[in-house]
């Protein structure tokens, strides 16, 4: 094993769509959440069995994956999202997450599958600040899985 052992960071990333001809600042995000899975569980009740209730696994359920960036009108990202919003055509895609090293090498990464625009929202424009305008697109999909870098 090489390199010492540590916890990685989390503030070197970069999120890749897969889709073809995207420009180069469509990988660069500001935040990522919602990486998580949840199981589902049923309750079940056993007759004259008053002291529990059983607890059966029923199937993992995604959390919605949320991306954080500065705002960029011409981005493929972008006309993606709002085809389904404006013209309700959606086309599902994968994406992938990766947390990357000092040297901009990947320590860790995630498949996301069947990714879907659910929101899109432009943050609060103030003219008593000087900061740029973000972005945040929420996305629904099917669900993630570890992968090697």
């Amino acid at each position: 094993m090489s390199g010492p052992l540590y916890p990685p960071p989390g503030f070197h990333f970069r999120v890749v769509f897969e889709m073809r001809g995207l420009p180069a600042q469509d990988v660069r995000f500001q935040e990522v959440s919602g990486l998580n899975t949840e199981m589902q569980y049923e309750t079940v009740r056993e007759g004259g069995e008053n002291r529990f209730a059983h607890q059966l696994p029923t199937r993992a359920q995604a959390s919605e994956l949320v991306l954080k960036r500065a705002l960029l009108p011409d981005s493929g990202v972008y006309r993606w999202a709002q085809d389904a919003f404006e013209n309700f055509r959606f086309q599902p895609v994968s994406l992938v997450v990766t947390l990357l090293n000092e040297q901009h090498q990947p320590l860790l990464a995630w498949h996301v599958a069947h990714v879907l625009p659910r929101k899109w929202d432009v943050g609060a424009f103030n003219a008593e600040q000087s900061s740029i305008a973000l972005e945040t697109l929420t996305l629904s999909y099917r669900h993630v899985r570890a992968v090697r870098p």
